[in-house]
């Protein structure tokens, strides 16, 4: 009788096991900082908060156990293509809700990957990213510039000769401290405008920059 050939089915041994959990918790803290301390205080978005956490949990595994099966750089560069390039059916990502979305995948990229990184060096990486959003997050020299899109019903002061006219409706009208408008689209048979508002703000508001409102709000 032929022998049978007997299949090597790879094993986390257990220093490999206590590693992956020490990395995954360890990773785990890193994100959990990120998100709670630096992002979720100014945008306030628990789906966001819960898009984070889960696709740093995603992210870790799915880099570290494929890690044995030595995977190339294209891989890992691969996956911030895919991700990257996220859009949810009912709205698309904010610039900052994207910019976190990167930083996330990176740091579970790098806490996963790095496994010739001594633990202080991992360490001194990963609070370089802390210190890095943290003083972006400060922003202590200015305030907040946003932007604001704002269909306008007065396009007769939207001539350069009324500028500060118009500026002071607006203020008026939003409550705002108005840096500078942008006029753009105008429809003369409805008599209205498009305009780009540049003010500052305090607080970040994930719907500034939509110019229309979702399908399901338009039924």
């Amino acid at each position: 009788m032929d022998e049978l050939e007997l299949i090597d089915t790879p094993m986390i041994a257990s220093g490999d096991l206590f590693e992956l959990v020490a990395r995954f918790l360890f990773n785990t803290l890193i994100v959990w900082i990120i998100i709670h301390l630096l992002y979720y205080p100014k945008s306030k978005r628990r789906d966001y908060y819960f898009t984070f956490m889960l696709i740093s949990v995603s992210i870790f595994f799915l880099i570290f156990l494929l890690g044995g099966l030595k995977i190339k750089v294209g891989f890992a560069l691969g996956l911030f293509a895919i991700f990257g390039i996220i859009r949810y059916r009912t709205e698309s990502m904010c610039v900052r809700e994207m910019t976190y979305l990167f930083v996330i995948i990176a740091i579970s990229v790098i806490n996963a990957l790095a496994v010739t990184l001594s633990i202080v060096e991992l360490i001194v990486v990963n609070t370089i990213f802390i210190v890095a959003i943290l003083l972006c997050e400060l922003n202590l020299l200015n305030k907040q510039h946003q932007e604001k899109y704002v269909i306008y019903d007065r396009i007769d002061l939207i001539v350069p000769d009324r500028h500060d006219e118009l500026i002071a409706d607006l203020e008026k009208r939003l409550g705002l401290n108005i840096i500078k408008v942008e006029v753009g689209a105008v429809d003369f048979l409805k008599d209205t405008t498009m305009l780009k508002i540049h003010y500052h703000a305090d607080e970040n508001n994930s719907v500034n920059h939509m110019i229309k409102l979702p399908k399901e709000q338009q039924r």
